[in-house]
């Protein structure tokens, strides 16, 4: 009886269908513990976003993170003021042009991520050597880099 999966391509398929879908429930629950070692407080998804490409970038006018982050002039305006707000964004007057204002990360904001990422990085590596032997951390080490390879561009 032919049951759809004679084909060794169809069960190829399959099984990186059913992986895709073990990776993304793993990845989702591995990142939400993460959040919740480093609080990011009431911060919504929009004002991190932002942050993390001030910090990669260094600086940029609200209205080049509106394009980057695919998002209206106004609704980007009330991003910026409320990290503004929170002590985590500064302006100052773009050196090349004086009518725009360079948006960067504060030194506060600087070290509140340092030390999110620090205790996020503390909480995985001692649940890694805590809960994983030392043959699962090699294990584990392989899967990273195939997983290295499926993100390379």
């Amino acid at each position: 009886m032919f049951t759809g999966m004679d084909n060794p391509n169809d069960r190829r398929s399959a099984r990186a269908a059913a992986l895709a879908t073990e990776l993304r429930a793993a990845f989702g629950k591995l990142k939400r513990r993460l959040r919740e070692q480093a609080s990011v407080g009431d911060l919504t998804p929009s004002q991190v976003s932002v942050l993390l490409r001030l910090e990669k970038d260094s600086a940029a006018t609200a209205s080049s993170l509106a394009r980057a982050e695919g998002m209206r002039p106004q609704s980007m305006a009330a991003v910026v003021a409320a990290l503004e707000a929170a002590g985590l964004v500064s302006g100052a007057p773009d050196p090349k042009d004086g009518r725009q204002t360079l948006l960067s990360l504060t030194d506060a904001c600087r070290k509140w991520v340092q030390e999110g990422r620090a205790a996020r990085q503390d909480w995985l590596s001692r649940t890694i050597a805590a809960r994983l032997t030392i043959q699962e951390q090699d294990q584990v080490a392989a899967a990273v880099a195939l997983l290295a390879r499926l993100i390379e561009d």
